[in-house]
């Protein structure tokens, strides 16, 4: 199948019927109000719906979305949308960009002006980028397949198709967080040969190191790690296990309300240090609304089924890896066990964001990865 241009519109009807939706929200009785330990705080969460609905403007984001060349094209008998926008100079390199959950690929439009035109960065660069930045499959306005495993080794195998028989490149450079970097680094596992580099602000959970019978053999950095993530998985983690098991009974009810969705969405962004920084509140909502509209929450919730049940391991990753770390991330990796277990050319920890990292620091991100591609030199 071909590539084809892809508009975003949502339509009047289904704006009016959010609308309805939020206006007739029932909140639960007996919620805290002012606190977090429990979950959402529901005064703040009151703010937010009152100004999802006052203020609030969907049409101004849309057009904001549709001012990028966006894309769909099929793989697998999967529909797949993508953004994808050539960089100004004459040498460009592509990279590809994979977003997580609860965001999209909203993580990186900010990114794009940036990486196409290195001089808005005050960069005198010899290249800039061709971003691809596609949905995760069952993500934004991409669909899900009716048969078949979606998982991060399988979308790794989709990108690959796209970026080399849909676009046509043979050798690129992949970036990623979260599942996005799950999916990265099966790209580099299973194709080194067609990744110039990869850059990671993340190397997901270190399941390795948990439960290690033999303390002695860990580093104090390790040992700070293992207690850090058990300590996280205790009482952060609930989500993830609710995602992992019984995602579709969670989607009815998010599904349904939009409120709840938010809720469900907030909450991270709040864990995950989103609402710590200048990530604006229309960004989040822009980000909720691409999950509401596509009614895709089962979709996107249920990749963590299919990771924690059917993904192959990853080993040593020979291909030249960055990792650029945003300070108020959560499970920052000890740099000892990554250098081991990846082929680690630049090493970066970044002060301001969080989890989201391009969405609320776009401008770091983007320094780190000219910086990383430059210092390949002549690999390019």
């Amino acid at each position: 199948m071909s590539v084809e241009p892809f508009s975003i519109h949502i339509s009047d009807s289904e704006l009016n019927e959010l609308g309805r939706r939020t206006t007739d929200v029932r909140f639960p009785k007996n919620i805290e109000n002012e606190k977090w330990d429990r979950g959402i705080s529901g005064a703040y969460l009151s703010d937010v719906v009152e100004y999802w609905k006052t203020k609030y403007n969907w049409r101004k984001a849309e057009e904001g979305l549709n001012m990028f060349h966006h894309f769909k094209t099929t793989i697998s008998n999967t529909s797949i949308h993508f953004i994808y926008e050539k960089g100004r100079a004459s040498n460009s390199i592509p990279i590809i960009l994979s977003h997580g959950w609860p965001d999209s690929f909203l993580r990186y439009i900010k990114m794009i002006p940036l990486l196409t035109d290195p001089e808005k960065l005050g960069i005198d660069s010899k290249f800039s980028f061709d971003v691809v930045i596609p949905s995760l499959p069952g993500f934004g306005f991409s669909d899900y397949p009716k048969s078949g495993l979606i998982n991060n080794e399988t979308i790794s195998d989709l990108w690959l198709e796209l970026m080399t028989k849909k676009l046509g490149y043979h050798r690129f450079v992949a970036s990623g967080g979260d599942i996005g970097s799950g999916v990265t680094r099966y790209l580099a596992s299973k194709y080194p040969e067609n990744l110039i580099g990869i850059h990671l602000t993340d190397v997901g959970i270190i399941r390795q190191l948990i439960g290690n019978s033999v303390e002695q053999s860990l580093s104090s950095e390790e040992q700070n790690y293992v207690e850090s993530i058990s300590a996280w998985l205790k009482s952060e983690a609930g989500y993830m296990s609710i995602q992992a098991t019984k995602p579709q009974t969670l989607a009815f009810g998010l599904s349904d309300s939009p409120v709840g969705l938010a809720a469900w969405i907030l909450e991270k962004f709040h864990s995950w240090g989103g609402l710590k920084t200048d990530l604006s509140l229309d960004d989040i909502l822009t980000n909720i609304m691409i999950y509401w509209f596509n009614n895709n929450i089962s979709t996107a919730t249920r990749i963590y089924y299919e990771n924690s049940h059917s993904l192959n391991p990853i080993g040593t990753i020979g291909v030249p890896t960055a990792v650029c770390l945003f300070s108020e991330d959560i499970l920052l990796p000890p740099r000892e066990w990554v250098e081991r277990n990846f082929n680690i050319v630049r090493w970066k920890v970044v002060r301001k964001g969080g989890h989201f990292t391009s969405m609320e620091n776009p401008i770091a991100y983007a320094q780190d990865l000219f910086q990383f591609v430059e210092g390949l030199g002549k690999t390019l």
